[in-house]
């Protein structure tokens, strides 16, 4: 015990002997240092035996701030020095800083939605042609005449308020929307790719009150619309024999009634072609549906081609479509 005593003994007085030096070196230190500065003189530690006459520069000698080493050893241990806090006006010098870190932040953010934006929506102020506002007006009077629906169910197609962008998708992708269009390989003019014999024919169930014009606008929509009535739900004719003469539209049958619809379901009536029981629906049925009808009123136009008609006719409200506009950039020349 004696031993430990003395061991004990001699490490108290040995850490007491660095602490003093420790405070005799930092004093010496701030007397050339900061030798008019009360503050910095507020946390040195003084030695034992210097309390009575070793005071900060200007300072009278206090009886409380001599204490025992052992008391400040304890205090300098546990608690450490006390950190001094650092004047308020000192920390706006740093928001210049932020703000600028912020600014650039919230302007990369801005940039990177815009870009965004513009890769969506296929470039800024993406529209149609002018050609498909000037055939959307043509439309509407060639759409009046009641007999471009298809005979004798009356289902129109074409001119139906939600599926009549048909008619201008299809003058875009034949003619370029142009009434005066040639076909310079086959002699078609007007905006339907039929021949105007071929458009002759048709027009005589259109009571038309003129012979069929191909150049004119309102006379090639009608054709047009007749057309794609009969192709999509077919028609009941008169035959050779005068007995009814029926010829099946596309939706005549249960394989594409399930793609157009979803349903392989058919109604049928004796003297009618059969047609879907569920209406066309979504997306892909109408791209499908539309693609199948170019693919016929063409004459055999390539399936690329035919599915451009679809990818046109489901993106009539939003050119800016990366697809349409591809699309639009190989479109034949307005002129013919």
């Amino acid at each position: 015990m004696a031993d430990l005593e003395n061991i004990i003994y001699d490490d108290a007085e040995r850490i007491a002997l660095l602490e003093i030096r420790a405070a005799e070196l930092e004093r010496r230190l701030l007397a050339v240092t900061h030798p008019d500065s009360p503050h910095a003189w507020a946390n040195v530690g003084i030695p034992p035996e210097d309390d009575a006459d070793q005071d900060a520069p200007g300072q009278a000698p206090d009886d409380d701030a001599a204490s025992p080493a052992a008391r400040r050893a304890e205090a300098l241990l546990n608690r450490g020095r006390p950190r001094a806090r650092r004047p308020w006006w000192r920390s706006l010098r740093r928001l210049p800083g932020y703000w600028k870190l912020a600014a650039a932040g919230a302007a990369a953010a801005l940039l990177a939605g815009v870009a965004a934006a513009l890769a969506a929506g296929g470039g800024p102020g993406a529209s149609w042609p002018a050609s498909v506002a000037t055939v959307q007006g043509e439309i509407k009077p060639a759409c009046a005449n009641p007999d471009v629906a298809a005979e004798p169910g009356g289902f129109d197609f074409a001119c139906a308020p939600g599926s009549q962008q048909v008619l201008w998708v299809f003058a875009l992708l034949t003619s370029g929307g142009n009434p005066g269009f040639v076909d310079q390989s086959t002699g078609r003019r007007g905006l339907e790719p039929v021949q105007p014999a071929q458009g002759g024919d048709i027009a005589w169930s259109l009571n038309l009150h003129h012979p069929y014009d191909p150049a004119s606008a309102v006379d090639s929509l009608m054709v047009a619309a007749r057309a794609v009535n009969n192709i999509v739900f077919g028609a009941t004719l008169t035959s050779s024999t005068g007995g009814p003469l029926v010829e099946p539209g596309l939706e005549s049958t249960a394989a594409n009634c399930l793609r157009y619809t979803g349903s392989a379901r058919l109604v049928t009536r004796p003297g009618y072609p059969p047609r879907c029981a569920s209406p066309v629906s979504g997306p892909s049925g109408q791209a499908a549906l539309v693609s199948d009808v170019f693919r016929q009123w063409t004459g055999g136009t390539p399936s690329r081609t035919a599915a451009e008609a679809g990818v046109l006719f489901v993106n009539a409200g939003d050119p800016g479509n990366p697809q349409v506009q591809a699309i639009l950039a190989s479109l034949p020349a307005a002129g013919g």
